[in-house]
């Protein structure tokens, strides 16, 4: 199935759902959801197949393994409302539920629409394997962060970070911002209308393409 004038539709109906969200709402609207939801993993399986071109490992994956439900796990937020605004997917060899390096793709029509490239929430062991890592192979971590190819498609970091060095690094390190990062992750935003071109699927695994150095160095990392 093929729409290309799916996304605006999708845009307004994660408006529509900001405004009104609630399960009587959904419910009555789910048709609609359905065929949205139809038409984007379409888009989904189209995109695996442009990575895997260039990344074989992701072959395996489809829309179906790799987008995120739409349905909030609301046990442990203070936010009750039951639906996600967005839709999202994951793209790693590993799973989407990985705490290793993967390529994630962020769909609202808002802030935060765009893709992103790293590695979020790993445990103090992994966060130890990597900054060994930056500290052991600085030049070759500064080629790929610095390499003007991954700058201009991934211009922003994003994530948590420490107020301090942690213990056992010089304050001073020449890298010391990085060995500061709790999550080690990039960010392209990008203007929602780029997802109005049908060939966004193209588009965007281009753009992952350039961060994939930066994804096999956190990676080969945890492995050494």
């Amino acid at each position: 199935m093929k729409n290309t004038n799916y996304v605006p539709r999708l845009y307004d109906f994660f408006r529509q759902l900001a405004a009104n969200n609630n399960r009587e709402w959904f419910a009555a609207h789910k048709p609609l959801y359905l065929e949205l939801r139809q038409l984007w993993e379409a888009d989904i399986d189209r995109l695996i197949g442009y990575m895997s071109a260039w990344e074989p490992r992701l072959s395996h994956l489809t829309a179906k393994t790799t987008a995120y439900r739409i349905y909030r796990d609301t046990r442990f937020s203070p936010d009750k409302t039951p639906f996600k605004t967005y839709f999202s997917a994951a793209f790693s060899q590993y799973g989407k539920s990985t705490h290793r390096a993967c390529y994630y793709l962020h769909m609202d029509g808002a802030s935060e629409n765009g893709l992103y490239g790293g590695m979020w929430c790993p445990d103090s062991d992994m966060l130890r394997k990597i900054r060994k890592a930056i500290v052991d192979n600085i030049e070759e971590f500064e080629d790929i962060v610095n390499a003007p190819s991954m700058r201009e498609a991934f211009p922003q970091w994003v994530g948590a970070t420490l107020k301090t060095v942690p213990k056992g690094y010089d304050r001073n390190h020449p890298l010391a911002h990085y060995l500061r990062m709790k999550d080690y992750g990039r960010f392209a935003p990008l203007p929602p209308e780029t997802f109005f071109d049908p060939s966004w699927p193209k588009i965007v695994a281009e753009m992952f393409g350039k961060v994939k150095p930066f994804i096999e160095f956190l990676n080969y990392s945890l492995d050494e």
